[in-house]
């Protein structure tokens, strides 16, 4: 009851985040914080359920921003559908990738991983009658010129925290479910749990898919949203490692551990920008974060922090403690029962 509540006050604080912005730039700092959650959901399918880490999942919110705007400035196509449907070719897209980088564990593949997104990159860069090469792509705003770039942050942020509670209820009945405990079996254990009989290939393929699928959803959403794409940013090895450092921040094993981390590191990335510019020192200040979770927290917030609360709780014995007097009640009442 105590956690419905809880979950109930930050949803409504969450909500109304738009009206108590003080100004346009906090908004908007908001709306990057929110997409970041969406991204990290969607990468703990993957880093979550199975363990194997992704450092190229750039790969596909690239995809999905570069197939919106295609479908959009190209074919004409209406800016929802587009996102939609762009996130489900690159979900079908995912079924042979998986199938390839899948048969690897471990940094074999991350390798592998970090390989697609650069293969990606160049591909982006040198096909330049398509991609708009290194001067990007133009995407029409979505609700027209009418509407105000203020109006547009507060309905993609909206929008953003929609996404966000869709891929974490899809998120929660896998971690339930039977595949959710296939899943949780190839974390521990891959070839233990493949010995038992659980088709681990085809339950990696499968979250794989859909994390995917939410992580294409949520690029095809910025690309509307930021109206412009560029293959260094869309395509940055350095957002995947993002998603990575939010959810181990935040807590891999936990269903709102990612939400947590990107809003940590998403406010932190954005406060050291503002601060320092375009210098790198803010990946400095998260280098140095994921140093102190590592050493402090290394199952991540959410778990931290319940192991806390928990020193608080009063522990219950396999004991019960009585006095003499009562002892000797019960043990006349039992003479009595026997007699």
């Amino acid at each position: 009851m105590i956690k419905l509540v809880v979950a109930a006050v930050v949803l409504a604080l969450v909500l109304a985040f738009p009206a108590l912005a003080p100004d346009p730039f906090v908004l908007s700092v908001g709306v990057v914080i929110a997409s970041y959650a969406a991204l990290a959901v969607a990468w703990n399918f993957v880093g979550g359920l199975t363990g194997y880490i992704s450092l190229g999942h750039a790969a596909y919110s690239g995809l999905g921003g570069y197939g919106t705007a295609l479908l959009v400035t190209e074919a004409g196509v209406n800016p929802w559908l587009s996102m939609v449907v762009a996130a489900v070719l690159v979900g079908v897209a995912a079924v042979p990738i998986g199938i390839a980088s899948l048969r690897v564990r471990g940094a074999s593949f991350v390798i592998v991983s970090i390989a697609l997104v650069l293969i990606l990159l160049l591909v982006a860069q040198s096909w330049a009658g398509v991609t708009g090469g290194s001067n990007g792509l133009r995407v029409p705003r979505p609700f027209g010129t009418d509407v105000l770039r203020p109006e547009q942050h507060e309905r993609f942020f909206y929008l953003f925290v929609g996404l966000t509670l869709v891929a974490l209820a899809l998120w929660w009945v896998i971690d339930r479910s039977r595949l959710g405990t296939g899943l949780k079996a190839i974390r521990e254990d891959e070839d233990k749990a493949q010995a038992l009989g659980v088709p681990t290939f085809t339950y990696k393929l499968v979250v794989f898919v859909v994390s995917a699928f939410f992580t294409a959803m949520a690029g095809g959403m910025y690309a509307l949203w930021f109206g412009s794409l560029d293959p260094i940013f869309q395509f940055s090895i350095l957002t995947g490692s993002y998603l990575v450092l939010m959810s181990l921040l935040g807590g891999v094993r936990s269903l709102l551990g990612p939400v947590v981390g990107a809003v940590i590191v998403g406010y932190a990335v954005e406060f050291f920008k503002n601060q320092y510019g375009d210098t790198q020192l803010h990946l400095v200040a998260l280098g140095l974060l994921l140093a102190l979770v590592v050493l402090f927290m290394p199952d991540g917030v959410i778990p931290w922090l319940t192991s806390q609360l928990d020193r608080f709780r009063p522990s219950s014995t396999s004991i019960r403690e009585v006095d003499a007097a009562q002892l000797a009640e019960e043990r006349k009442a039992l003479e009595e029962a026997k007699s």
